[in-house]
């Protein structure tokens, strides 16, 4: 089976599919961004792939609702992973901090290691890259003195050196990656009865700016007893004060209680898509 991942080697979503897959014959593609990644899916490039979706510092990673809610309706998630995050501070070679004149990485561990720059770093310039991995694939061939901020796989695949270690914000930092397949091979069907289930989904809507519109929708699902697990908004990309809502709910989406929900809430909206029902990690 082949299955994409944000790329290259060494990057979190690559240990998250290396630490799931343990016991499936995979074979790991490389993509250059999360669209990417998920456009594969839907072009049958890839058989499945792992993306990240919520992290437990910065919140819901946006390149992936946005992917999955407006430009591959073809893509379903198939099932969930939680991955600890550990991020390392990364050079070519042993290096003072105090020498650091400029740190890389994805925007999203940036951002997860915000307080440790402003205190251990506060001089060094904060750059972007495409991935943790090929920010530190950037500054292995450095000879400026250049950090990254990576795994340890990283370090060891691109022959850098890990500086410190552990420089999250959060001791308790945590990924949420969500599996993806092809519509209609990933989606919902008799869930076990050994673990719980979630059902992911997304709408907007007519009437979505009268008072009291959002409250009805989620009541569709709270007098049928049908817990919420998460629910945010996202531009629609159409102008101010459009927004589509993507919520998880507890529950596979064929139970009964879900279901009567979901045709509440079609009733309610413009559009209704589960993004998938799948086993809760």
């Amino acid at each position: 089976m082949r299955v994409g991942y944000l790329g290259p080697e060494g990057t979190n979503s690559h240990e998250a599919l290396l630490a799931a897959a343990r016991r499936m014959e995979i074979e790991a593609v490389a993509l250059p961004t999360i669209y990417d990644t998920i456009a594969a899916v839907r072009d049958r490039a890839v058989d499945r792939a792992v993306v990240p979706i919520e992290n437990s510092i910065e919140g819901s990673v946006n390149a992936t609702l946005d992917a999955l809610a407006i430009e591959t309706d073809e893509v379903a998630i198939a099932g969930e992973i939680v991955q600890p995050i550990h991020h390392c501070l990364i050079a070519r070679h042993k290096l003072e901090l105090g020498a650091i004149e400029a740190v890389i990485s994805h925007p999203q561990a940036n951002a997860q290691c915000a307080r440790f720059l402003r205190s251990r770093l506060p001089g060094a310039r904060v750059l972007a890259a495409s991935s943790t991995a090929e920010a530190v694939r950037l500054v292995a061939g450095e000879e400026r003195p250049w950090a990254a901020i990576g795994t340890r796989l990283a370090a060891e695949r691109y022959g850098a050196t890990v500086l410190l270690g552990g420089i999250e914000d959060s001791a308790g930092n945590e990924t949420r990656f969500v599996w993806l397949a092809p519509a209609g091979t990933g989606e919902a069907h008799a869930p076990e009865d050994d673990g719980p289930w979630k059902t992911a989904i997304v709408f907007w809507g007519v009437g979505a700016e009268a008072p009291g519109w959002l409250v009805a929708c989620l009541g569709e699902f709270a007098q049928r007893g049908v817990n919420l697990t998460r629910i945010e908004s996202r531009p629609r990309k159409q102008g101010l004060g459009r927004y589509m809502f993507f919520a998880d709910l507890e529950g596979a989406a064929e139970d009964p209680n879900v279901a009567a929900g979901l045709a509440g809430l079609r009733d309610r909206v413009e559009h209704l898509r589960v993004l998938g029902s799948f086993p809760a990690a």
